[in-house]
């Protein structure tokens, strides 16, 4: 079962709405009202839709999270049933120092379709689409999966290219890289899009590594599904949070986790930018409306297309 077509555009325009909410704190260093203009505009959205919701991935935990937190049933409790990841805002500090790359952005499922991970850290592999699948592995080196890349896109190892976040655990694997030559995008947030770059040809990214948010690694899945990308992820735990995921029902804590066991079946994947992304521009400001720039995925239509909607103030 597929999810029903109508509900395609009133995911776009929920993240839409969502972008809209941050952006007049578009270089006004406050992160947290961004957060919270998107999160209230995401939240009015979504409660618009005849669906029965609920957030699997959301803002936390309720007692940490007062809106969109993980359990929070949405919709008018008439409709399909459907399991929803969302980050209202992906780059907060992109928003509060005006730099770009931040979004507004959800993923939805069939009920019990989507991997509801823990607001840890995960470790992450992601490459393009038209490759043998399963190419690379996490517990390969970091050479290893380079030189396995490299013979399936035919490039030669100087060739390619790695997006990692510029962060001191990563030097590792960025000394590597620098070893084998290949070339690096560094990103300083923004760990969903950074993903899902290896899937856009525009980027020249062929492969995203390290490690990130365990939340976005489950949207970047949602995409790459739709893609035909690939991703595996595991989940990177401390003592106390393998008692929380134990908690959770996730018992195997090191699971590698490929496309398929985060996402299954049909997915609708929608990313609204704010600021200029290296997806879609951010928004417009045209005076007596918003033009608002989104990148949006339906796996089982085989949709994926840019598009461009205006929202009265």
């Amino acid at each position: 079962m597929s999810i029903d077509k109508k509900y395609f555009n009133k995911f776009i325009k929920t993240t839409e709405k969502a972008a809209i909410g941050a952006f007049p704190f578009i270089g006004k260093g406050d992160k947290n009202a961004a957060d919270q203009g998107s999160v209230d505009m995401m939240r009015t959205e979504l409660n618009l839709i005849d669906m029965i919701g609920e957030v699997v991935i959301g803002e936390g935990e309720m007692d940490e999270a007062p809106m969109l937190y993980i359990g929070e049933k949405v919709g008018t409790k008439k409709g399909q049933k459907l399991d929803i990841a969302l980050d209202p805002l992906e780059g907060t500090n992109f928003v509060a120092n005006n730099k770009p790359n931040s979004f507004s952005m959800m993923a939805v499922c069939e009920k019990g379709n989507l991997f509801s991970a823990p607001d840890t850290y995960m470790e992450k592999i992601a490459i393009g689409q038209s490759l043998p699948k399963n190419l690379l592995d996490l517990d390969y080196s970091v050479e290893k999966n380079i030189k396995l890349l490299s013979e399936a896109k035919n490039k030669k190892i100087n060739q390619l290219t790695a997006c990692i976040l510029k962060r001191e655990r990563h030097n590792k694997i960025i000394k590597s890289l620098e070893k084998l030559n290949v070339k690096i995008k560094y990103i300083s947030d923004g760990d969903v899009s950074g993903a899902i770059s290896v899937a856009d040809p525009k980027t020249n990214v062929d492969i995203y590594l390290g490690i990130g948010g365990g939340p976005e690694g489950v949207l970047a899945a949602a995409a790459l599904s739709c893609l035909g990308g690939q991703i595996q992820t595991r989940l990177v735990l401390d003592e106390a949070q393998i008692k929380r995921v134990n908690k959770l029902g996730i018992n195997d804590i090191k699971k590698k986790y490929n496309t398929d066991d985060m996402i299954k079946g049909d997915v609708i994947f929608c990313a609204s930018a704010i600021t200029n992304g290296d997806i879609v521009d951010g928004i417009k400001d045209l005076g007596d409306k918003y033009e608002v720039s989104s990148f949006a995925l339906h796996k089982d239509l085989n949709i994926s297309k840019k598009v461009k909607n205006y929202h009265l103030k």
